[in-house]
């Protein structure tokens, strides 16, 4: 179906040489490069894929961004959580559209953005005022302002004092001590709810998964995920010599019980 390129949307312009660059259209606005520049307007209105050249010839094409293009080059103040990682998280945390998910340390807004687009309702608690504002204006640049008010809201409030939510889906932590939080989501999960945490080091998903024993949450898995990328070209085939190794640890549990109404039932007295 044609969609066109339209104001106000991001796009990925690409040269002849393969390197990218986010843009966002402007009615007014211009692209300029070593070689020349081009005004929006040529973009604007054309379907993705549409190649431009400057005045001196120099080619570049735009398309919508991905996820993955978004994210390494949106404006950003914390760090974020990379797509090799936002992936297992949102199939580890079965995202899908409808579900409620509770995020506490919204960071850039990354994985935020990453959900609302797969259709999920998303709060949000950041401790930060100015990452809370950088993670709103980044969900809704990428899907648009009234999918963000609808579907999107962020709370400047500390996480480890609690959660008012009830029934979620989901709790999704990015924070340095998860293991406080870990009575909150009991509280706020739905029986079956899911508890995804990413952590830098293994010492905080250790203390992690200790805080889980004794509590309603089973079927903890702590995980790690590597990237790595292969040179191809004819019969030179060989792995490349850098990979992204070492991100972060996910840990999962789901909340088998007890919950509210029982989830598992109370086992018969003798």
């Amino acid at each position: 179906m044609f969609r066109p390129l339209a104001v106000g949307e991001r796009v990925i312009v690409v040269d002849a040489k393969g390197r990218q660059h986010l843009v966002t259209l402007l009615e007014d606005g211009e692209f300029h490069t070593h070689a020349g520049f081009i005004p929006h307007r040529a973009f604007i209105g054309e379907e993705e894929g549409v190649t431009v050249r400057t005045a001196v010839g120099a080619r570049y094409t735009a398309m919508r961004p991905t996820i993955s293009d978004v994210v390494f080059r949106m404006p950003r103040g914390a760090q974020v959580i990379y797509p090799k990682d936002l992936g297992p998280i949102m199939i580890m945390a079965d995202i899908h559209p409808g579900v409620r998910v509770l995020e506490a340390g919204v960071g850039s807004g990354a994985l935020s953005m990453t959900m609302v687009r797969a259709g999920a309702d998303v709060v949000g608690y950041e401790i930060r005022e100015d990452f809370a504002a950088r993670a709103r204006s980044n969900v809704a640049a990428l899907v648009g302002e009234a999918t963000a008010a609808e579907r999107y809201r962020v709370e400047v409030r500390d996480v480890y004092e609690g959660i008012d939510e009830v029934g979620l889906d989901a709790v999704l932590l990015d924070l340095p001590e998860p293991w406080h939080v870990v009575p909150h989501a009991e509280a706020a999960l739905r029986g079956g709810g899911t508890l995804v945490a990413y952590n830098p080091s293994i010492t905080q998903a250790a203390q992690l998964r200790e805080a889980m024993v004794g509590s309603g949450f089973e079927l903890a898995e702590t995980v790690e995920f590597l990237r790595r990328t292969w040179h191809v070209e004819g019969q030179a085939v060989r792995p490349d010599h850098r990979m992204v190794a070492h991100t972060g640890f996910l840990t999962s549990a789901r909340l088998l019980g007890p919950v509210p109404g029982g989830l598992r039932p109370a086992r018969l007295q003798r």
